[in-house]
C-alpha cells in the first residue's frame, strides 16, 4: 500500500512540474464553430436557437458522444440573427457612426440547448480554432458583446458563465426578473423590459376587468417561475386569488400532463393566466385541442401573446378573445426587406444557409439524397409567394430589439474609440471599461426611438393591450385595445378601451369569474375555512352597525347618537323618546293633573263659600285650605315632568314635587293631630289643646316642610338632577331622561314623605274609632292606606318601566296619590256641604 501512495505522490508531482512550465495554449475538447461569421475589426457575438430541438441518442458511455444533431428548424430566431446583420451592415456603412471600423460577428446555434449556449459563449469569449498557441491561454476576449440568447433560462447560464470575463450580453427577448440583480449578473442588460413591470401590469389588468379567483399556468422555467411568483405576490396584494397555479413544460411526461389538463377541466375559474414562453405555449394548445377544452378567458405575456404561429395553430378557436401585454409595435426603416432578401446570407454560413432554403421552400438540393422533401431546389425561388413563420413580421417589436442591442455596442464603441471624423484608434477596448460605458449610453435610432438603460441594464417598461378578434385571414386579428406605461403615475398606468374588446367564445359581454359574489353594502366578508381569501360568506352586520362599500371586510359601529338604517348601509340618527305634550300619554296625563288642580280649586271654592258652616269649622279650616292649596300644586308638578328634560325642568320637577308633596301630608298630618288632641281635650282636666292651637298648626307644618327644603337644596347642592341621554336601555333610540344626579338625594327626598305618610297613617289609624259623629280620622286613615300603596308599588314600577313610562308612572303615582287625598278627605264633606245641608249642623255634629 506505501509504494502505492509514494508513485501517486510521484505523478502528481510530474504532473504539476509540467503544467508549471507549460508554455503552449491547448483548446481542451471539441472545437464550436459559429453558423454565421463575418471577419471585422471589432467582433460581435451572437447565440440563437436556430433549431428548437436536438436528436435524442441512446449512449453506452464507453466512447466519446458524438456532436449534438440538432433538428427542427426555428425560423424565427433567423430572423432574430438577419436583425442583427442588418444592423451591422447598416453600421458598417455609416459615415458618422464608427467611421473607418468594421464590425465583424460570429452567431451560435444553441439547438434550445442551455449547455450548447454556454459552450457557444466560451467560444465567442476563447476562440474557437484547435491551434497550439505560444504562451499563456489568457488573451482578450474573442467578441466585444454577445447578443442573445432569446430565453431567460439560457441567458442565465450563459451571463453566469461569462460575468467573471466582463463580457456584456444584451439580450432582445429575455424578460425574467431575476436578470434585473446587478451582484449576480453584473454584466447582463437588455433591450425588453423586465417582468417585474409584466408581472404587475398582468395583475393590475386582471384586477381592471374584477377577476379575483383565476388559474395560472407557467413554463416550468425561469421565465415562467420567477414571472409567476410575482404575479401571485401582487394579486395577492391586490385580492386576486389563484384557484391553481400548474408548472408545464414540452418534456413532460403524458401523465403528468394529463392531471394538468383534469385540473383546468376541474376548475371552477374562467380565466386563465398564461405565462408562458411561446415553445411551451404551443405544446399545451395541442393538449387544449386533443382535449377540446374551450370557453376559457386566456391572459397571456407578450412571450406568446403577439405570436402568429400560435394563433394559427388554433384552429379551434380555444384561445380566441385572448387578452394580454405585447411589446409596443415599432418600426425599423428597411429592416423588413433585408430580412426576406436571405440570398445574402450564403456567404456568412453556407451550410444553415442551406438547410433554411430546403425547409422555407420545401425542397431539396440534388447532393442531399436523404431529404424528406421530394421537390429539388433551384435556387431561383422567392419568398414573396410564401406565407410562413418566416415572412410574418408580427415580432417587429423584437427584431427591433435585436437592433438596439447592436446599436448600443456601436455608439458606446464610437465614445471609446474616440470617433469623430474618424475613430482614433481600431482596437477592442477593454471589458471592464467597455461593460462601464455600455450601462451609460443613450442615443436615438434612426427612427426616432430614445434607446437607454436604467441602474438594472433594463429599458423603461412599456406595454400594448392586445385582444385576439375574430378576422377573415387565416388566424385571429391582434387589436390593440389598451396601453401600459410604468413611467406613469401608479393610478394612470393602465389604459384599456372596454367597448373594443372580444371576449372569449367570441362573446362582447365580459366574463366574471370570482370564487364568491361581492357582499353589498351592509354585509361584510367572512372567510371560507380552508380556503383562499377571494372565497367568503356574506354576514349581515349586527344592529348599530354598518358598511357603506361594496366587499367591506369589517362593519363599523355608528355614533353614540346614531343607529343603522334597515339595509344597513348607512347610519341614521336615533329616535329621542320622552315624554311630549303631543302624544296621547302626555295629552292624557295632562288633562288629568289639570282635572285635578281645577277639581281641587272647585273644592277651595266650595269650602270658601261654606267656611262658616259647622262641617268647615269642624275641620280645621285653615289646615284645609293649605291642604286644598298643596293639592293643587302636586297636580300641577306633575306637568314639569311631561316635555323635552331640560336643566331647569330636571331640578324643577323633583324638588318641586318633594316640596309639595310633603306641604300636603303635613297638612294631613295636622289634621290628624287636631283630631287626637281634640278628643284628648274633651276629658277631664286636659289642657292640651293650648299646645296644638291655630300658631303651633302653622308652625309644624312649617317645620315639616322646611326639613324637605334643606334635603332639596342640599341635593341640589352636591348633585342636582340633571338632562340625560340614555342609548343602554334601547339600542335604536334615544331616551332623553333626568338623572337624579345624588341618589341619596333622590331617595332621601321620597323616604321623607314616606315617613310622614306613614306618621299620619299611624296617628289615623289609632283616632278611627273617636265617638264623632263626623269622625275625619277615618277618612284620613283610608286616604293614607292609598297613598302608601300607591308609592310601594310605585317603587318596582319606577325601577322596572322603560323609557318615558319610568316619567309615566312617576307621574301616575303623584296623581293617584293626590287623587286619593283629595277623594277620602274633601269629597265627604262636599257630599253633605252639597246633597246634605240638614246633616251640615252642630247638632248633628255632636250627636252620637
Amino acid at each position: 500500500m506505501e509504494p502505492l501512495v509514494a508513485l501517486l505522490h510521484m505523478v502528481m508531482a510530474i504532473m504539476t512540474f509540467s503544467k508549471a512550465n507549460e508554455t503552449v495554449c491547448h483548446l481542451s475538447g471539441e472545437p464550436a464553430y459559429p453558423q454565421l461569421w463575418k471577419d471585422g475589426d471589432i467582433v460581435l457575438g451572437g447565440v440563437f436557437s436556430f433549431h428548437s430541438s436536438w436528436e435524442v441518442r441512446q449512449l453506452a458511455y464507453t466512447v466519446t458522444p458524438p456532436p449534438l444533431e440538432c433538428i427542427n428548424l426555428n425560423f424565427r430566431d433567423f430572423q432574430y440573427a438577419q436583425s442583427m446583420l442588418f444592423a451591422i451592415e447598416e453600421i458598417n456603412n455609416s459615415t458618422t457612426l464608427l467611421p473607418g471600423v468594421s464590425l465583424g460577428y460570429k452567431i451560435y446555434d444553441t439547438c434550445g440547448s442551455v449547455a450548447v449556449g454556454v459552450k457557444a459563449a466560451m467560444a465567442l469569449a476563447n476562440g474557437f480554432e484547435k491551434t497550439s498557441v505560444e504562451g499563456p491561454c489568457t488573451k482578450q476576449s474573442e467578441v466585444q458583446a454577445i447578443i442573445g440568447d432569446t430565453t431567460s433560462s439560457a441567458c442565465i447560464v450563459i451571463t453566469k458563465s461569462i460575468g467573471p470575463l466582463k463580457i456584456p450580453m444584451i439580450s432582445h427577448y429575455a424578460t425574467c426578473e431575476c436578470l434585473s440583480d446587478k451582484i449576480k449578473y453584473p454584466s447582463f442588460l437588455r433591450t425588453i423590459a423586465s417582468d417585474y413591470y409584466q408581472s404587475r401590469a398582468l395583475a393590475e389588468l386582471v384586477r381592471h376587468f374584477g377577476w379575483t379567483w383565476v388559474g395560472a399556468i407557467r413554463s416550468d422555467d425561469d421565465y415562467g417561475n420567477s414571472g409567476m411568483a410575482t404575479f401571485t405576490k401582487v394579486a395577492e396584494q391586490m385580492g386576486i386569488c389563484l384557484e391553481y397555479s400548474l408548472p408545464i413544460y414540452r418534456t413532460y411526461a403524458e401523465d403528468k400532463v394529463l392531471r394538468i389538463i383534469d385540473k383546468i377541466k376541474s376548475s371552477t375559474s374562467r380565466i386563465i393566466v398564461g405565462f408562458m414562453v411561446h415553445w411551451e405555449m404551443e405544446f399545451l394548445l395541442h393538449k387544449l385541442i386533443e382535449h377540446n377544452i374551450t370557453g376559457f378567458q386566456w391572459v397571456g405575456t407578450e412571450s406568446w401573446i403577439s405570436d402568429s404561429v400560435i394563433a394559427s395553430m388554433d384552429k379551434h378557436h380555444i384561445l380566441q378573445g385572448a387578452i394580454g401585454l405585447a411589446i409596443p409595435k415599432n418600426q425599423v426603416t428597411g429592416l423588413k426587406e433585408f430580412i426576406l432578401d436571405i440570398k445574402p446570407l450564403k456567404s456568412s454560413g453556407s451550410a444553415i444557409f442551406s438547410e433554411l432554403w430546403e425547409a422555407l421552400f420545401e425542397c431539396k438540393y440534388s447532393t442531399k439524397n436523404d431529404s424528406t422533401f421530394t421537390t429539388e431546389c433551384t435556387g431561383n425561388e422567392s419568398l414573396s409567394d410564401m406565407q410562413n413563420t418566416f415572412t410574418d413580421m408580427s415580432l417587429m417589436p423584437i427584431f427591433s430589439n435585436v437592433y438596439k442591442g447592436v446599436y448600443a455596442v456601436a455608439h458606446t464603441l464610437h465614445d471609446l474609440l474616440g470617433c469623430k471624423d474618424k475613430c482614433a484608434t481600431k482596437k477592442q477596448p477593454d471589458p471592464s471599461t467597455f461593460l462601464k460605458y455600455l450601462k451609460k449610453v443613450q442615443f436615438k435610432t434612426k427612427d426616432g426611438e430614445e434607446v437607454y438603460f436604467d441602474e438594472n441594464g433594463d429599458p423603461i417598461a412599456k406595454y400594448e393591450i392586445i385582444n385576439w378578434q375574430p378576422s377573415k385571414i387565416k388566424h385571429d386579428e391582434f387589436v390593440p385595445v389598451g396601453l401600459y406605461d410604468s413611467s406613469f403615475p401608479v393610478k394612470d398606468r393602465l389604459i384599456v378601451n372596454m367597448p373594443a374588446i372580444v371576449w372569449a367564445n367570441n362573446k362582447t359581454k365580459m366574463p366574471v369569474s370570482v370564487c364568491s359574489e361581492s357582499c353589498p353594502p351592509g354585509t361584510r366578508k367572512a372567510v371560507q375555512k380552508g380556503k383562499p381569501i377571494c372565497c367568503f360568506d356574506c354576514i349581515p352586520c349586527t344592529e348599530g352597525e354598518i358598511s357603506n362599500t361594496t366587499d367591506s371586510i369589517k362593519c363599523l359601529r355608528c355614533n353614540e347618537d346614531f343607529w343603522s338604517n334597515l339595509q344597513k348601509d348607512g347610519c341614521v340618527e336615533k329616535e329621542t323618546e320622552y315624554l311630549s305634550h303631543e302624544e296621547i300619554m302626555g295629552i292624557l296625563l295632562t288633562t288629568i293633573s289639570v282635572i285635578g288642580a281645577f277639581t281641587t280649586l272647585i273644592i277651595a271654592v266650595i269650602f270658601f263659600r261654606y267656611k262658616n258652616t259647622p262641617i268647615v269649622k269642624a275641620n280645621n279650616s285653615e289646615l284645609s285650605f293649605l291642604l286644598l292649596f298643596s293639592l293643587t300644586l302636586c297636580f300641577l308638578c306633575s306637568l314639569t315632568f311631561i316635555g323635552r328634560p331640560s336643566e331647569w325642568s330636571c331640578m324643577l320637577r323633583h324638588t318641586a314635587f318633594g316640596i309639595t308633596f310633603v306641604l300636603c301630608i303635613s297638612c294631613v298630618l295636622g289634621k290628624t293631630i287636631v283630631v287626637l288632641m281634640a278628643f284628648r281635650a274633651t276629658l277631664p282636666g286636659s289642657n292640651v289643646m293650648k299646645w296644638f292651637g291655630p300658631a303651633q298648626q302653622r308652625l309644624s307644618v312649617f317645620a315639616f316642610t322646611l326639613i324637605q327644603v334643606l334635603i332639596c337644596v342640599l341635593w341640589l347642592i352636591i348633585s342636582p338632577p340633571f338632562p340625560f341621554k340614555n342609548v343602554d336601555y334601547f339600542k335604536e333610540k334615544i331616551i332623553l331622561e333626568c338623572n337624579v344626579g345624588s341618589a341619596v338625594g333622590f331617595w332621601a327626598v321620597l323616604g321623607y314623605i314616606g315617613f310622614l305618610a306613614l306618621l299620619c297613617f299611624i296617628l289615623a289609624f289609632l283616632a278611627r274609632k273617636l265617638p264623632d259623629n263626623f269622625n275625619e280620622a277615618k277618612f284620613i286613615t283610608f286616604s293614607m292606606l292609598i297613598f302608601c300603596a300607591v308609592w310601594i308599588t310605585f317603587i318596582p314600577a319606577y325601577v322596572s318601566s322603560p323609557g318615558k313610562f319610568t316619567v309615566a308612572v312617576e307621574i301616575f303615582a303623584i296623581l293617584a296619590s293626590s287623587f286619593g287625598l283629595l277623594f277620602c278627605i274633601f269629597l265627604p264633606k262636599c257630599y253633605v256641604i252639597l246633597l246634605k245641608p240638614e246633616k251640615n249642623s252642630r247638632k248633628h255634629m255632636m250627636g252620637k
